[in-house]
């Protein structure tokens, strides 16, 4: 989710913390503006427009690059560093990140422990994962490795790389790990209703959750967990895709804008019946305009 998307949906409410996207990390230290570009709050105290903190997420597998640019993050204003084992991409795994570290468990702790090393001891080093490559055999090692290595919490995506993000969710095993790590466990995935809220918090045990792709589809999904609120209406979910687009279009231009209004619109179509019908024509739209004109119709027609 990067930043323009935060913005618009932490100031929905109900979020307590934010990370950023993933910044690349491989064996150097980057520069201030590899930072900013993908997180341009640490200009802002390192909170999205609304005051939602927002955290620095690492991706990499070398620990000492990892631990130069962690301090580099906390430098520039982050309140603690993330750290992701759990991108399932295989472009990111074929490099070495992500998800592909679950089956080198020495790894993953020498990771935080490196980061852990560099970062004041007042920041968090927080860190995520899934339940494993191909099956999740080693599930509760990782997270041990993880909590060995000094990380402040976990959390952990109820799925394998292998299974992306088709079903089922394991929230069972988000248990298992739970009740065996002494640090706090997050419970991730497939949370995107206040039912799959109540069921994901019994069945894993977990307090607490990470939402995800579920806000795509209920942009105001923390609000409606945290504080019982309805979801959006259709027009209002709408307008927000417009405002994302000005955000683009003012900074960035087309590009790419109407790859991601369609995707938008595809994770929204799973709640909303009017993006459903638009969802099918944007299909086939190759510019933002069209896609907003389908946007702004099926809002017209409520």
């Amino acid at each position: 989710m990067d930043w323009r998307m935060r913005d618009l949906i932490c100031a929905l409410g109900g979020f307590d913390l934010c990370v950023s996207e993933f910044v690349r990390v491989v064996n150097m230290c980057l520069p201030e503006r590899s930072f900013l570009r993908l997180c341009p709050e640490l200009n802002r105290d390192s909170c999205t427009t609304d005051g939602t903190p927002m955290r620095v997420q690492l991706l990499g597998q070398d620990p000492h690059a990892m631990a130069d640019n962690a301090a580099r993050a906390v430098a520039l204003g982050s309140p603690g560093v993330d750290i992701n084992f759990g991108c399932p991409a295989k472009l990111v795994n074929r490099h070495g990140g992500g998800a592909s570290l679950l089956g080198q468990p020495e790894l993953m702790r020498d990771i935080v422990e490196a980061v852990r090393a560099a970062v004041p001891a007042d920041k968090p080093v927080t860190a995520k994962m899934r339940l494993g490559g191909d099956d999740a055999s080693a599930a509760v090692e990782c997270a041990q490795a993880l909590a060995d290595g000094g990380a402040h919490w976990v959390v952990v995506h109820g799925r394998t790389r292998a299974q992306g993000y088709r079903p089922p969710v394991d929230w069972e095993s988000i248990g298992r790990i739970r009740e065996s790590v002494a640090v706090r466990v997050i419970a991730n995935g497939d949370i995107n209703c206040v039912d799959s809220y109540a069921r994901c918090r019994k069945i894993s045990g977990c307090r607490d959750v990470m939402i995800g792709r579920g806000v795509l589809a209920i942009p105001n999904l923390a609000n409606v967990l945290a504080q019982g609120a309805q979801p959006i209406a259709w027009c209002d979910a709408a307008k927000l895709m417009r405002q994302y687009a000005s955000y683009q279009q003012e900074r960035e231009g087309e590009k790419y804008l109407s790859g991601r209004l369609k995707q938008w619109m595809k994770h929204l179509a799973e709640h909303y019946p009017e993006a459903r019908s638009a969802f099918v024509q944007a299909r086939l739209c190759k510019d933002a305009s069209s896609i907003l004109a389908l946007a702004d119709a099926a809002s017209a027609s409520v």
